[in-house]
């Protein structure tokens, strides 16, 4: 269930006895064809399916996060990390304070990784909390299963190609776009990035038959759901 659906009556009631929640965390950037907020959607919706048969509370999105190597794609925005970490370690303080001890992040942005540094941190202020820190596209069962759909997937290609995040009217190359430099693209500005990634596919196809794709999100929604059920003792 979604917090959005509660007031704080329900919730002071509802972590009484059960003190779990679902935080999820995007990120606002180019990705390629696909919608600016492919994180954002993806985000939300595997931590929504995964956690309302468990009537687990979801918080809102965060929206935003760290992507400076996108920043000369127009429509991204990159906080600032401190930024990112001090807004993530305020909510989980306001979490907390209202109960919930048992914190899954459901994170949809590999560049938000850094800020799991500052959970980390935070952890040590707050004895007795758990968080478990969630990238649900790299996750064990979920990226065996991309690897057997087609081992070359990689950011805006067709693993995050889905109905929720194509866009209307937008048509899709048809080729499969040989990966890029990782190295070089690791150590050059943003600028260069832009010219070393072109249209902002990592590599791969751009699109797969969508049976494969729910093929894909049904594995991942369900190991999302396994990580919000287990584990807490």
């Amino acid at each position: 269930m979604r917090l959005a659906d509660m007031n704080w009556m329900q919730v002071q009631e509802h972590v009484k006895h059960d003190q779990r929640a679902v935080l999820p965390l995007g990120s606002t950037e180019q990705h390629g064809y696909l919608s600016l907020c492919v994180d954002v959607i993806l985000a939300e919706r595997i931590a929504f399916e995964a956690a309302e048969p468990l009537n687990v509370p979801v918080f809102p999105t965060i929206n935003y996060g760290f992507t400076p190597s996108f920043v000369d794609y127009p429509g991204t925005v990159s906080l600032r990390l401190s930024t990112l970490c001090a807004m993530m370690c305020d909510i989980l303080d306001h979490m907390v304070r209202a109960g919930f001890r048992q914190i899954v992040i459901v994170n949809g942005h590999g560049g938000n990784g850094p800020a799991h540094g500052a959970i980390l941190e935070w952890l040590d202020r707050n004895r007795g909390v758990q968080v478990k820190w969630h990238n649900w596209w790299n996750a064990p069962q979920t990226l065996a299963k991309v690897k057997e759909i087609d081992p070359l997937a990689s950011h805006a290609s067709w693993m995050e190609n889905l109905p929720w995040t194509r866009l209307a009217n937008v048509a899709m190359p048809t080729e499969r776009k040989p990966m890029i430099d990782i190295a070089k693209y690791m150590r050059v500005d943003p600028g260069e990035k832009k010219k070393l990634i072109g249209d902002g596919n990592f590599g791969g196809l751009y699109q797969r038959a969508d049976a494969e794709l729910m093929a894909m999100w049904e594995v991942a929604v369900a190991e999302t759901r396994a990580l919000i059920m287990s584990d807490w003792d």
